[in-house]
């Protein structure tokens, strides 16, 4: 078992939906020793891809790509979800849904920020039917960009959406996959320490 799932066992709580809510150490509220911890695992595991960039989505993936992006010493780039005058016209865009919260929205990144060539690690915290994963990499494909590899933090193997981008020839790491959480309990895939 490594550190991640003991803390999903440890604080996480299934809700009904198939929802898992780690709210206490990942999307509300963050341990940032815990998370440099969770950055070290994503750098030893994509140190030896070329990496211009970090893209993710805000607002739970902005903490632990914050992580990665200081300890591999790159700029992080997050997606947008609201328009804002700041923000101007001149986005990628791309529609999202999100299965927790039950909505279709736009995310957006400026094109001042993705070029045509850089190579991008993509981060984020949950990996459910991938459809978060689809508008990144849609925005990438938009801006000419390549992905070079995808970091998630809790992968919900049940839901598929790993596996489907996986057979499209994405190379996606997750550091915990569950399998099941049937009945209020957490069941792990191929747990790897760290």
């Amino acid at each position: 078992m490594n550190i991640l799932e003991k803390r999903i066992l440890e604080e996480g709580r299934v809700l009904p939906g198939n929802v898992l809510k780690v709210d206490s150490f990942v999307n509300h509220k963050i341990d940032p020793a815990f998370f440099m911890k969770i950055a070290e695992e994503f750098k030893s595991r994509f140190s030896d891809l070329k990496i211009d960039k970090i893209l993710t989505v805000e607002v739970s993936g902005i903490a632990i790509a914050f992580a990665v992006g200081l300890l591999m010493d790159k700029e992080i780039i997050f997606a947008k979800k609201s328009v804002s005058k700041t923000l101007g016209d001149d986005v990628y865009k791309s529609s999202v849904y999100s299965y927790t919260k039950g909505v279709t929205y736009d995310i957006m990144v400026s094109k001042n920020y993705l070029k045509k060539g850089d190579k991008v690690l993509v981060i984020d915290d949950f990996l459910a039917n991938g459809k978060a994963l689809e508008g990144i990499y849609d925005i990438l494909e938009q801006a000419g960009a390549q992905v070079e590899a995808t970091g998630i933090l809790i992968e919900k193997g049940f839901q598929n959406g790993g596996n489907r981008l996986r057979e499209k020839g994405y190379k996606i790491e997750s550091l915990a996959t569950i399998k099941s959480l049937e009945n209020g309990k957490v069941e792990f895939e191929n747990s790897l320490d760290f």
